[in-house]
């Protein structure tokens, strides 16, 4: 989840100002307390508001499977993902804070977003033939569930370079992915995440 690390200060200080979150709602129909909704509109300022990000190599995390949402917190505070602007304000978000937030932004719509992939995307991913190793873990369709992310009408800039970070090694946090993807070239990672985009 990161964000632009311009932001930083103000994000951080408004997290700090506004103090802990109170225990997560009973339910995702329950209304969600004032202080998630405040959390949660400062998350808005690069993931957007309305399920969009706003920057650039934001993921959508409105509609993200919960489990997901909660490991990723928990990865950037405790430094199993690195990120400026994520990992300072992950480390200002006790247990509970994180898992309001989760359970907040997984509660909200998949935003409409889709880039359809050209013909030769298709094919040079059909050739890495990485299809099945993908759809082990993030399931028919790559829709996810629970503690792996949907990465179906992910955001294209965001795959490119989530998965440009795994070859490189610089999100050692999933190692099956780094070795999934670590013979990968430019043009294969552009095709993947065209593909992945566009579903």
């Amino acid at each position: 989840m990161p964000c632009s690390s311009a932001l930083a200060p103000f994000v951080i200080a408004a997290l700090v100002a506004l103090g802990p979150l109170p225990a997560r709602a009973q339910n995702n129909a329950a209304p969600l307390p004032a202080a998630i909704s405040h959390r949660a509109k400062l998350c808005g300022m690069c993931h957007g508001m309305k399920g969009m990000p706003t920057v650039k190599n934001t993921p959508i995390i409105a509609g993200q499977h919960e489990s997901s949402l909660l490991i990723a917190l928990q990865e950037y505070r405790n430094g199993e993902r690195t990120d400026d602007l994520m990992g300072r304000i992950a480390k200002n978000l006790s247990d509970d804070d994180m898992k309001a937030l989760a359970a907040y932004f997984s509660a909200l719509p998949w935003p409409a977003y889709r880039e359809p992939a050209d013909a030769a995307s298709i094919t040079r991913v059909r050739a890495l033939d990485a299809g099945k190793k993908c759809t082990s873990c993030h399931r028919e369709g790559f829709v996810g569930y629970a503690n792996t992310p949907r990465v179906a009408n992910q955001k294209l800039d965001y795959l490119i370079k989530t998965l440009s970070d795994f070859r490189d090694n610089k999100r050692p946090n999933m190692p099956s992915m780094t070795a999934l993807v670590r013979n990968f070239s430019a043009d294969d990672i552009a095709a993947m995440a065209h593909y992945l985009a566009g579903l």
